[in-house]
């Protein structure tokens, strides 16, 4: 009989090639990860906006998490594993660009302790320190929603926006409806 010549390290790394999604929205422990984060790593930093709430939005979208969150040193979107998900464990140099309702995004692979491996895009860093708390719970909320928003993209044989044509319309032309 064959005897195998694979470590208890190699059957468990074999084992750790992919990782199950969230059944519940994750943004809970975003939030809580990230505290940590900034209490243990990044308060000194000189970018860090003291000020500024450390807030996670989550929503299905095509069966995975898509989200945002917000600490006081970046402005990122974040996409998880969704329910009944499995995702295979990437190196943490991967890129991926995913194509979303508002366009394409390049998602850089990251992992946090206790949600394991997540794709991140950052939108803003450092954050804007004249941005209010307020401003940047805010900001979370219609980040994720433009996310989710469909481009605002002008048809094949467009308007004609040239002020000369704007100004100088016939009835029937797609500029509007003027009269002489």
């Amino acid at each position: 009989m064959a005897q195998s010549h694979l470590s208890e390290a190699d059957v468990v790394q074999e084992r750790v090639q992919e990782f199950i999604g969230f059944a519940t929205n994750p943004a809970p422990l975003l939030v809580v990860q990230y505290e940590r984060i900034a209490q243990q790593e990044m308060q000194a930093l000189p970018f860090y906006h003291p000020a500024m709430p450390i807030v996670a939005e989550c929503t299905l979208f095509e069966g995975q998490w898509l989200g945002c969150v917000l600490t006081p040193w970046i402005l990122s979107v974040v996409v998880l594993p969704g329910p009944e998900q499995l995702w295979p464990v990437r190196s943490s140099s991967d890129r991926l660009a995913l194509q979303l309702p508002c366009g394409n995004l390049t998602f850089m692979v990251g992992a946090l302790p206790e949600t394991g491996q997540l794709l991140a895009c950052s939108l803003m860093s450092p954050i804007d320190p004249h941005l209010g708390a307020e401003e940047g719970r805010a900001l979370v909320s219609s980040t994720l929603k433009m996310l989710l928003s469909l481009p605002v993209q002008q048809g094949e044989g467009g308007v004609n926006l040239s002020r000369r044509r704007l100004f100088s319309g016939r009835r029937g032309d797609p500029v509007g409806d003027t009269q002489r």
